[in-house]
């Protein structure tokens, strides 16, 4: 069965509030075990209680089953796991969890007629041709999304700051019925920041040729290798199935924690994990909560953990998932990899020539000066890492006094993540210990 649209899964939400609530559920965080077929849609969400709720869709009817003691019909479980579905976050490798499995058996016998064959092996040729539509509407979302670029740009990037929220959601919407749903939350953030940020003029412009490039690539796909292609599947939100990668491409430890740094939008928290082997190459390990939900237990900075991590296909620094829960730490002092602040950008250069929309990128300095710009000092911008290569500004929020007080003014070890021309410290490398930030 084609993959329903956003506009779809809102028709059978029983009211407004079904539908507000099931958008907040609709995030990866408080998921497990999703899947989905030609028939079935699955998935246990965390609530409230210890048991997660068991939910169910069957596309045929449509039909809902959802262990929560919510009346509404479909609940909102039932409309997040759709909103999941439809924008292409879940696995379709047929594999049905036993509960809807179970569910859909009772209806196929209520209604006499055979169960679904959700027991047998994906049916190739159905596979080929879901991804046959996804494909030819991700193209069609990307033509249009390069056409409303181009009308922006040519209308000016001041005339783009006077326009009303729904200007930016509207083309984000877009954007999630073609199944491209990291670059609608890309433009979705963006219709917020021109109006928070003193440099939206700036950090617009950035971003608009980071999508105008997003989209090149995409329509270049067949010219990619795999890596570039994970890459680029990765900017437009194409998942890949934790399953898949769990079974792929593993590396033993040690890994050793060079820093961790949680963010909180208020729908959606996310962990981020550095770690480092022994021979340099650096790994993040992102975790994911809904909210008021908990996420994985952090990591110490500082500690070697002898655990093998899966990576994610792409380039450096690749993602990666703890293939199982860390355990044997032992405590480090000795920052691996530790450069300069000019070998740091240098890295960050290379790797955003090979993807110019990455973010984030590891910087392990060695022998940093935190020293003030000028004005009021403070919390914030003010404040610089510096060495003989060079300086860069610290990001707003950063612990300055933190740093400081740990450095006593002398040049000190510093990992941190380099994101849009500034430096978010996590964790300061001392000759006896390691303090996270």
């Amino acid at each position: 069965m084609s993959r329903w649209t956003a506009s779809q899964v809102t028709e059978v939400a029983p009211d407004a509030a079904s539908l507000a609530a099931g958008r907040k559920l609709a995030v990866p965080g408080p998921w497990r075990e999703t899947g989905c077929n030609d028939v079935l849609v699955w998935g246990q969400c965390q609530g409230s209680g210890k048991t997660p709720y068991q939910v169910s869709v069957d596309l045929t009817g449509p039909a809902y089953r959802c262990s929560c003691p919510s009346r509404k019909f479909p609940c909102k479980h039932a409309l997040a796991l759709l909103m999941l579905w439809s924008e292409g976050r879940m696995d379709d490798s047929g594999q049905v969890a036993a509960f809807a499995e179970e569910w859909a058996g009772q209806r196929a016998a209520r209604a006499g007629a055979p169960a679904p064959a959700a027991d047998k092996p994906a049916d190739p040729a159905a596979r080929a041709k879901r991804l046959e539509q996804r494909l030819a509407r991700m193209d069609a979302g990307i033509e249009d999304f390069r056409l409303w670029l181009t009308d922006l740009v040519r209308s000016g990037l001041a005339a783009a700051r006077a326009q009303p929220y729904s200007f930016w959601d509207d083309a984000a919407a877009r954007l999630v019925d073609a199944q491209v749903p990291a670059l609608a939350e890309r433009v979705r953030e963006a219709g917020s920041l021109v109006h928070a940020r003193p440099d939206w003029a700036h950090h617009l412009l950035a971003e608009v040729g980071r999508w105008w490039t997003i989209t090149c690539a995409w329509q270049g796909r067949d010219r990619l290798d795999a890596d570039e292609l994970a890459d680029v599947r990765v900017a437009v939100g194409w998942a890949q199935s934790s399953e898949e990668v769990r079974d792929g491409d593993a590396r033993p430890g040690p890994w050793t924690v060079l820093g961790a740094h949680r963010s909180d939008d208020g729908r959606l928290q996310q962990q981020r994990t550095w770690l480092a082997h022994d021979d340099g190459e650096v790994v993040v390990v992102l975790d994911f909560a809904g909210y008021g939900q908990a996420l994985a237990v952090p990591q110490l900075s500082g500690a070697r953990l002898d655990v093998v991590v899966s990576r994610y296909p792409g380039s450096d620094p690749r993602r990666a998932m703890f293939r199982d829960p860390p355990a044997g730490a032992e405590p480090v002092t000795a920052l691996p990899g530790r450069t300069s602040l000019a070998e740091v950008h240098a890295a960050a250069a290379a790797a955003l020539a090979r993807a110019p929309w990455r973010d984030r990128h590891p910087a392990p300095l060695a022998g940093v000066r935190i020293v003030g710009g000028g004005g009021e000092g403070g919390e914030g911008s003010e404040w610089h890492a510096s060495d003989a290569s060079g300086s860069v500004p610290l990001a707003a929020g950063a612990p300055v006094w933190m740093l400081l007080a740990l450095s006593g003014g002398e040049p000190v070890d510093v990992f941190g993540e380099l994101e849009s021309g500034v430096l978010r410290p996590l964790s300061v490398w001392l000759e006896d210990r390691v303090v996270g930030l």
